[in-house]
């Protein structure tokens, strides 16, 4: 349910209605606009119903919300979130959204000190603003590489926070949860997690920002359910993630689909990324494809980079090198400057 406030609704009316709605058993969400405040109301809309919220002072008119994602809805929230990443706790600030680009780059997985330091440095000097890399990996076979854990936190948070760099790092499991807020910067929810509904009501109880994945087989509507559950747990900084659909085409690793940008950006006001290197699973397609994304209205970019591809421990075939990243950063820096848009530069302390 949405309230509607009078344009010279005061204070005190704003009071005494969160005030009433606290007293129904029900949650407010106010979201205050240029011209006029609305709240949002999460419970059991038939208390809603039989209460004669309409005539308090200050309400010009109460609305149902229609989507199932209430939060998550556009109708709810109708100014675009903007969510800052922070390298930890004194370091630089990344916004993504609202005109402020995200370009998160770096490994598939952390493999060492030395070869994550090569690789950000190279990303970050070309324009690159979050520093990626998994400590935690999600294999589809048990005898591949899993992942470094704990020590591969370390090396990213201080390889990353030396640049100024926030770091992103995907999380797996409730139990790991406090391990990797310790070190990232944000938590990174993957495609095979997107409905681990345990672990997103797990970080939606933290306050660090969350980078939710498509599922491969997941609707744009149910993506948007999904971040609803962070949501709803008092986590309001999620930022989506386009990641590519499984369909029957067998040349490329998934199925892009750039029509969830604008499809998301209509009904939700949580930014949206898209993710090239998952999606195409082919450096050749990465750089098209990212171009395509940003020009689609997507609020950044997510691509894997690594400086010997053929040595690398997870997804090799689809990282791009220092170099190429390097041709398509200046490519979307133009293309951003086009569309009245930035990427947030970030600096060593």
């Amino acid at each position: 349910m949405i309230i509607v406030l009078e344009a010279n609704a005061t204070p005190n009316q704003i009071e005494d209605i969160l005030g009433r709605i606290k007293e129904l058993g029900l949650r407010a969400h106010r979201s205050d606009g240029q011209e006029r405040t609305i709240i949002g109301v999460i419970g059991d809309e038939e208390k809603l119903q039989s209460q004669p919220l309409q005539a308090m002072p200050g309400v010009e008119k109460v609305l149902p919300i229609l989507k199932p994602f209430k939060l998550a809805s556009r109708q709810m929230h109708p100014a675009d979130t903007v969510v800052e990443v922070k390298a930890g706790d004194k370091g630089p600030v990344v916004k993504i959204g609202g005109g402020h680009l995200a370009m998160i780059a770096g490994p598939c997985a952390i493999e060492g000190e030395e070869i994550l330091a090569e690789i950000a440095k190279t990303v970050h000097a070309s324009g690159a603003n979050i520093l990626r890399g998994g400590a935690f990996k999600p294999r589809t076979s048990p005898y591949s590489f899993q992942g470094m854990g704990e020590p591969g936190l370390r090396i990213l948070r201080d390889v990353g926070h030396a640049l100024g760099m926030p770091v992103v790092t995907e999380v797996m499991d409730p139990r790991q949860v406090p391990l990797v807020e310790k070190y990232a910067d944000m938590f990174q929810i993957g495609a095979r997690n997107m409905q681990n509904f345990d672990l997103l009501r797990e970080v939606g109880m933290c306050r660090k920002p969350v980078l939710l994945k498509r599922g491969m087989s997941a609707t744009v509507k149910d993506l948007l359910l999904s971040a609803e559950y962070v949501l709803s747990e008092g986590n309001l900084n999620v930022v989506l993630c386009e990641r590519g659909v499984r369909t029957f085409e067998d040349s490329t690793r998934n199925m892009i689909d750039l029509a969830a940008i604008p499809n998301v950006q209509g009904q939700s006001h949580l930014p949206i990324i898209a993710d090239p290197s998952h999606a195409t699973g082919r450096p050749d397609l990465i750089p098209p494809m990212s171009r395509a994304a940003l020009a689609a209205g997507a609020d950044g970019v997510h691509v894997e980079v690594h400086c010997a591809p053929e040595k690398a421990f997870s997804d090799g075939p689809q990282a791009l090198r220092p170099p190429q990243f390097a041709t398509l950063m200046k490519q979307l820096q133009d293309l951003a400057r086009l569309m009245g848009r930035q990427f947030d530069q970030t600096q060593p302390a």
